[in-house]
Formats: C-alpha cells, structure tokens, sequence
C-alpha cells in the first residue's frame, strides 16, 4: 500500500492518494526469489573498513517482501588500510600521501599543558575516520601512541590585556592574560610586575588562567613584565600599557597680538594636568593636516596679518576635546596695562565669558570716549583679582606699505588715548548705580613692538646710557675723597667753621663751647655730600615717574 498526499493546485485542498500494488503482488516472496549482493566502491569490497554482502528481489520476480525479511546476509570487518586514516588535527597530506604538519601547527603544543609524571597521547599524524570498522593492519602504526611528558624550559610566553586594548583608565580594572607555547604549566613559576611598584606570583598557571586584575592609581605609561620559571629556563615577555586621566577641559594659552614673520610660543593647559599620556592635534589658520605633538606647547610663525585663528584637539583615550582661539597678527602695535576702580572687583566672577564681555564693553567706551576705529582697539581681560587688563592700539589694515606715516598715525592714536585715561574720561556702567573707571598703570619696557632692527638699536642705546649714568653717580659717591675739587670744598667749609667758633667765644654770655664737641669737618662733608647725592637721586627718579612715555610690549 502507497500512500500520497497534496495539492493538485495551488489553491485546492490537500488530496490523499492511496495506490494498492496487491493486485501486481500476490504472493509472498521464498528464497528462490533473491540473490546477494556485493557492497564495494569501484571494485574494493571494504567499505568504511567493513565488508558487506545483501541479498536482494531478482528482477522480474513479482512477490512482496515479508515482515521478516533481512537485508543484510554477511558483515565482516576488514584489515585497516592506507585509505582507512585521514590527516589529523594539525596536519595536511602532501602529494607523497604522506601526513606532515603544516606550517601553523607545533606539534610539541599538545605536551604544554602535560606536567612531568604525567602521560599524553601522541598524534602520529593520523586518525582513523569516523565510523570505519576496520582492525589491525595500519591501525597500530597510526594510532596516537601514550608517552611520558617531556620536561620543557618556558617558550613564546605572551602577555595581554582582555579586551586587546594597550590603554586603560585611571581607578578601573586591568586585566592580564598571560599564554606560555611551550612549557610545564603545572611546574612553571609565574611573576607578573605591573610596573606601578606592584608584582604578584604563582607556583603554576592556574590562578592565572581567568586572568590576572590590576588597578592603576596614577596616569603614565607602565612596562608590565611577565616571568616564567622552572627547572629547565626560563622566558620574559613585556607589555606597555597606556593608563589615562580622562581629560575634562582644555585651555589654549596664547597672546592676543603677535608680530608678523615671529616665532609665537602656544601652551595647551590640560586639567586635570596629571592625565598621562595626551597627543596634541594643532591647527592654524585654514590648514587641513594638523601638525601633531606630544608636548603641550609649540612654537608657529604667523604669516598673514588680520585675526588668525588656532585650535587644539587633546586625545587621551578614548576622550578628545578641544579649544579654539583668535590671534591678532600685525607688522607692529603698542600696548598698555589698564585697572579699574575697585568696585569692579566685588562683581568680577573670574570666568572666562564674563572676561570677554568686559573686554567688549571697554573697547566700546574707549571707542565712544576718542573716536577711534574698532579694530585699531583690542582688550584683553586678565583672569584674577584685582581686575586688570592690556590694552592694544594696532595699525590700519594694509599699511604696511606706507610704514612711517602709520607710524606716526598710531603714536598719535596712542596720545589721544592715553590722555583720555589720565583724564578719567573713559568710564562705563556696569550696572544700574555701579560705574567703573578706567585708569593708565604700569607702562610696558618697549617703545615700538615691530620686527625691524632700527628701534631695538635706538633701545639699547638708550638703556646702555643709562647704566653709565648710574655707574659715574656710583663712583662720585664711593670715591669722593680721592677727588681733588672735593677735598677744595672741604677746607673751605672748615676754615669757616673757625672762624664761626671763634666769634661765638668772643661774647660773655654765650656758653663755652671746646672744638672737640664739634662733628669732623670731613665727616660732616660726608654727610652733606651723601643729603646731597640722595636728594639728587630722589629728584631725578619723582622727575621721571612723571613723564608719560607710551610703551609697548615686545614680542
């Protein structure tokens, strides 16, 4: 009976067939109805190391199989051959039909984890295939035979993290895997160093097998080694392993007006400052390559007058921030240090924002006050308290042709604006009942910040003048009684003196007064000369500190 069911279609129902052969077969097949049946795969009789015979319906015989009916008639094992045995793990066939191991595979690996003492199966390089029957023959030549483990010295010891990764961070778990190609792991000492002043041991390998935690408490690069001993060598493997602060701002310190065609020194301030290992990404101007550093400070020549823009991009880790700064670059400007009445001290919040606004806020009021342009005026807030500030008068955009006569232009805008400060002209709310003045403090050392050599002449001859001035008051002073024209002034002063003492001795009513009470006329010339040198100096520095002599800062 033949059962079939199905579709005759797609959207028909299922349809059972049922085919009845009893009409075909109708008796029951006897012995005289077979004949055997040789298994064999192109004429080999053994197949999967068996030799098998069936017996099966003779064509035409036209009899149903009964309930009892055995396929198989013989099933023997065979004698095991070369076609009996594959290549075993590790191992490839070459044309010779010879197992050999291949190019990725150490054969002597399979003994690593066998401790001395022990036993281990040894591959031969074969392997009887799975369910193959058959016996003898090959079989004890290729099957892996038990040996003794062999001692081995420590090789190809390796250390890394879990997560693959050369960086971790500060306060979190570090995990070593420590790996050994070839050695005793059950006889061989661990010693694994973190680097940091900490080092742990083991008498073998199975503590360290899940991994070996550490924590860092500091930033920096760590050398962790890895040392493995036993009776026969030993092996040392290293691992350096970034461990970073992760960094939470960054702030570019630069000038806020450079000289064209000058070296112009930028730090990056990174907090917290103990963050280990930070790669600086610079970029000036429109640059599209950033110039890479592992210091925080660099060195840049600007090239182009007008505001130049700089940003730096600090990596650590996976973290990366960055800051950005403008930088007003120029042939040559002057400069000023400003304060500020007291009352602004009580609002200053020291933030960077508010510094800024202020800034603004001054070059408006120092605009309104003298009718300079804008952008011949920049101020820059200083961060602390009391609240000071620079300003800087820069030139007209693209005079650097006409050199002198700009010059000239910008010593008189900075006449007009620093007799605006010494009037206490220029001033401004900040808020509702709370105005701020605007004063002139300390001058800067420099006359002109350019880059010519003309006026860094004329400065160091006005300097050099100084000092011998200082020198010849110096030696006056110290030598005083070698100088003959002194010595004249003193013998005069003395004559007079006694002539003094005498007409005073002359009067009855006067006391009597000896000679000796009197001061040395030579101690009193020195007394006089130094009133006198003192008094002089004294003149000449009130004189000075008088004159107001704009000057500038030099780059």
């Amino acid at each position: 009976m033949l059962r079939v069911f199905g579709h005759f279609s797609l959207r028909s129902e299922w349809q059972l067939v049922k085919v009845d052969y009893k009409s075909i077969f109708s008796r029951r097949c006897n012995k005289d109805d077979y004949q055997t049946w040789h298994l064999h795969n192109q004429g080999e009789p053994c197949v999967m190391g068996e030799r098998k015979i069936y017996k099966k319906r003779k064509p035409g015989a036209q009899c149903s199989l009964g309930r009892d009916y055995s396929q198989t008639v013989v099933s023997e094992p065979c004698v095991c051959g070369q076609g009996d045995f594959e290549c075993d793990y590790g191992y490839e066939r070459h044309s010779n039909n010879q197992c050999v191991p291949a190019f990725w595979f150490s054969p002597s690996s399979l003994s690593k984890d066998c401790s001395i003492g022990q036993s281990y199966l040894n591959s031969t390089g074969y392997r009887r295939i799975v369910s193959n029957n058959c016996t003898d023959g090959l079989r004890e030549k290729y099957m892996a035979k038990m040996e003794k483990c062999p001692g081995k010295a420590p090789q190809g010891l390796h250390i890394l993290t879990t997560d693959g990764k050369l960086v971790t961070e500060q306060g979190h778990n570090a995990t070593f895997i420590i790996l050994m190609e070839e050695g005793d792991l059950q006889r061989t000492n661990i010693q694994l160093d973190f680097g940091d002043g900490i080092a742990v041991s083991y008498a073998n390998f199975s503590p360290v097998e899940d991994g070996i935690r550490h924590v860092y408490k500091s930033a920096g690069i760590f050398q962790v080694t890895a040392y493995a001993e036993n009776s026969l060598g030993s092996d040392t493997a290293v691992l350096f392993l970034h461990v970073v602060c992760p960094v939470e701002h960054v702030h570019l310190s630069v000038p806020f007006v450079a000289i064209r065609n000058k070296d112009v020194n930028i730090t990056a301030v990174v907090w917290p400052s103990q963050a280990g290992t930070l790669t600086y990404f610079w970029w000036f101007g429109n640059s599209t390559k950033p110039l890479i550093t592992l210091e925080s400070s660099i060195s840049y020549i600007f090239t182009v007058e007008g505001m130049n823009t700089v940003t730096v991009q600090v990596s650590a880790g996976n973290t990366l921030i960055q800051d950005t700064k403008e930088i007003a670059v120029h042939e040559y400007f002057q400069s000023q240090l400003l304060s500020f009445s007291p009352n602004l001290d009580y609002h200053n919040p020291d933030i960077p924002e508010w510094r800024q606004d202020i800034g603004k806020v001054i070059k408006r009021a120092l605009a309104q006050v003298t009718g300079i342009p804008d952008e011949q005026i920049l101020v820059a807030v200083f961060p602390g308290l009391p609240t000071s500030a620079e300003l800087f008068i820069l030139p007209h955009k693209n005079t650097t042709e006409r050199r002198k006569s700009t010059e000239a232009d910008l010593e008189q805008v900075v006449e007009i604006l620093f007799n605006a400060l010494n009037q206490n002209l220029v001033q401004f709310e900040l808020k509702p009942g709370v105005e701020v003045i605007v004063y002139v403090t300390q001058l800067t050392l420099a006359p002109l910040v350019d880059s010519s050599t003309g006026h860094s002449s004329s400065a160091m001859l006005m300097l050099l003048s100084v000092v011998f001035v200082g020198l010849a008051v110096f030696l006056i002073y110290k030598f005083k009684r070698k100088i003959p024209w002194i010595n004249i002034y003193a013998q005069v002063q003395h004559d007079k003196e006694q002539e003094m003492i005498g007409s005073v001795s002359q009067s009855e009513n006067a006391p009597k007064i000896t000679l000796s009470e009197f001061t040395d006329p030579e101690e009193l010339m020195d007394k006089e000369l130094d009133t006198r040198v003192m008094g002089s100096i004294s003149t000449i520095a009130n004189s000075e500190s008088t004159k107001e002599i704009p000057n500038c800062t030099s780059v």
